[in-house]
């Protein structure tokens, strides 16, 4: 960039653009909103046939199209602006050495070296020292030389003019690496002329997105940071203090970081964490399709001492070796992100609420926090900790068990709003035995599920604050007894389903109120009694279903370790039923168990 040209530069006409690809984004956002959470709604409330689903199914592909548009013009509005920032500082520099060497009586050439004239003490002959040009200096050896020179000249305007022919070099270099490193990401920043947002489009939109977030590092370290290891409390009142282009910039360009920030309003997490799931899936999806298929002939048979052995084939074996490992998890993840779109598009189905994506990441077995109603405006807010062997690509049934909670609860509501949420946040033990009677795996999550909780009620809307119900099952009963037993878990009401304990012996070392600890044990569930008999060690230990413990026993009618939210032909089950009831802050009405009669062995 030469001197003419950063001289006549507007950086604020690049901000005014970056305005303009803002807008743009928000109205695509408000119209994505529009399609998913009234229209669609609406249609599958009151329509039903072929029609009807082939009309959803465009309106679901209209809806990705603005999505993929909101994602790449928060993009290019954040390029912009970082674009603007960068040239603009450049600029400044720029105007102030201009106006210093005016100042000074220096005169810029075209070229933007810097002329000086005569001046100083006469030498013996009566001579004034002469004037010169000097061409600005940024190599730093290169500038020390001239700056030694110029301090040996009688003169002391060579001096000024070398310092200002410096600054004015320096801004010309900052502002040409500004424009050559954002030229190509913004001309990167192009969709296909097709109306078909394809798994290729949104892997060349993480790529995007990377790329404006390397290279707009000093832009976004120009702007309020997030409060280092900050409280959710601390994060949601540095949300607030953003502008609204501040929010903007940060979403485009590290929505990973925005979406795992507790404390963040729902709608911002939310937002935040929909394009890390496209893009993730884009271009995961792209990778998998990179990979060869799995050979047909997995299996062949040996002869060994007699008898046949089924055994895996050399070519499957050979791909395998190679290529399964990354096959799995690459499969296991789209899986786990299909189920979380599938939620998506459940939206006004019986009455289903707007669903809200507030934690995602394929890291470690995966993680996904799934919510069916905004809990930052719901009257009531229910958590479930899903247990062993959850994973993202098995999070279809923990969402679900959480859709039929969301239900049962919003009839028994009252006309209150319910906001219903799966967390799975953490990593679950792999295997019963094997994994689950370390308590490691508690203790490591409790932080992380303590600190979800506390965000829960910093972003929450309003003076009065959401009751909110902890439910746990299996293993994550541990998790949130290893929480609750060390303060702050922000709950009014915990029930364990199917526990194998909890960390603690009793009740009232929990950090809910008195009374307010439930608990289900259904009939044909061993998972309770691995717990009791010290996983199979031979040693008792209290768990929530002892009398002992203090929880409130809740009455239950289904069977086995996973039947805890089935629903049947008839309506919810007792199990399901009673869980909504505690949910809406209706436990009195639940029934319980009849305490064991202490004296039953004797008569």
């Amino acid at each position: 960039m030469d001197l003419a040209t950063l001289k006549a530069l507007r950086p604020t006409e690049y901000t005014e653009a970056a305005d303009g690809y803002r807008s743009t984004s928000d109205m695509a956002s408000a119209a994505k909103d529009r399609i998913d959470h009234q229209i669609v709604v609406a249609m599958r409330e009151s329509l039903e046939g072929e029609a009807a689903t082939a009309a959803i199914k465009q309106l679901t592909e209209l809806s990705k199209n603005f999505h993929y548009v909101q994602v790449e013009c928060g993009l290019v509005g954040s390029a912009l602006e970082a674009f603007s920032y960068e040239v603009g500082a450049a600029k400044a520099k720029l105007d102030a050495a201009l106006e210093g060497a005016r100042a000074a009586n220096l005169t810029v050439n075209a070229d933007a070296s810097v002329s000086y004239p005569a001046g100083g003490e006469k030498d013996a002959d009566g001579k004034t020292p002469a004037g010169g040009t000097v061409s600005g200096l940024t190599d730093g050896t290169a500038a020390a030389v001239g700056r030694q020179a110029a301090n040996v000249d009688p003169n002391p305007h060579h001096r000024l003019a070398q310092d200002y022919a410096d600054q004015i070099a320096a801004a010309l270099k900052e502002a040409t690496e500004a424009d050559e490193k954002w030229a190509p990401k913004l001309r990167a920043l192009k969709a296909d002329d097709d109306l078909t947002v394809s798994d290729s489009d949104w892997a060349d939109a993480s790529s995007d997105t990377s790329g404006v977030k390397d290279a707009g590092k000093k832009y976004l370290d120009s702007l309020p940071q997030p409060p280092k290891d900050g409280s959710p409390k601390d994060n949601a009142q540095w949300w607030k203090g953003l502008s609204a282009e501040e929010q903007a910039a940060w979403i485009s360009m590290r929505p990973d970081s925005v979406g795992a920030l507790d404390g963040l309003p729902a709608v911002a997490r939310d937002e935040a964490n929909r394009i890390v799931l496209d893009e993730t899936r884009g271009r995961m999806q792209m990778e998998l399709n990179s990979i060869p298929k799995p050979p047909m002939n997995e299996w062949t048979f040996i002869s060994a001492g007699g008898y046949a052995s089924k055994v895996h084939t050399d070519e499957w074996t050979e791909w395998h070796n190679k290529y399964g490992d990354r096959y799995d998890r690459l499969t296991n993840n789209l899986k786990g992100m299909e189920s979380i779109q599938k939620r998506f598009d459940q939206t006004g189905k019986n009455g289903l609420p707007e669903a809200y994506l507030l934690g995602f990441s394929t890291d470690g077995d995966g993680r996904a926090i799934v919510a069916n109603g905004n809990p930052d405006t719901a009257d009531h807010t229910a958590v479930y900790v899903p247990g062993t062997t959850s994973d993202l690509a098995s999070i279809e049934g923990n969402v679900n068990r959480m859709v039929n909670v969301w239900h049962s609860a919003d009839a028994k509501a009252g006309g209150q709003s319910v906001s219903t949420i799966t967390w799975l946040g953490y990593d679950a033990p792999d295997e019963i035995v094997k994994d689950a009677p370390f308590k490691h795996y508690a203790y490591d999550g409790a932080p992380v599920f303590r600190d979800f909780m506390g965000g829960l009620g910093a972003s929450h809307a309003g003076d009065t604050p959401a009751h909110t119900t902890v439910i746990a099952h299996s293993y994550g009963t541990t998790l949130v007894g290893a929480a609750a037993e060390t303060g702050n878990l922000r709950a009014d009401d915990i029930v364990f389903a199917g526990s194998p304990g909890v960390r603690v012996s009793g009740a009232d070392e929990l950090d809910v109120p008195a009374g307010h600890v439930w608990n289900e044990e259904a009939d044909g569930d061993a998972v309770p009694d691995i717990g009791r008999w010290g996983r199979l060690s031979g040693d008792y230990f209290i768990i929530p279903s002892d009398p002992e413990f203090g929880a409130n026993q809740m009455t239950t009618d289904t069977d086995g370790h996973s039947g805890y939210w089935d629903t049947g032909e008839n309506g919810d089950s007792t199990s399901l039923l009673n869980q909504a009831l505690v949910v809406v802050g209706k436990g009195d009405d639940v029934p319980l168990k009849p305490a064991p009669d202490p004296w039953a062995h004797v008569k």
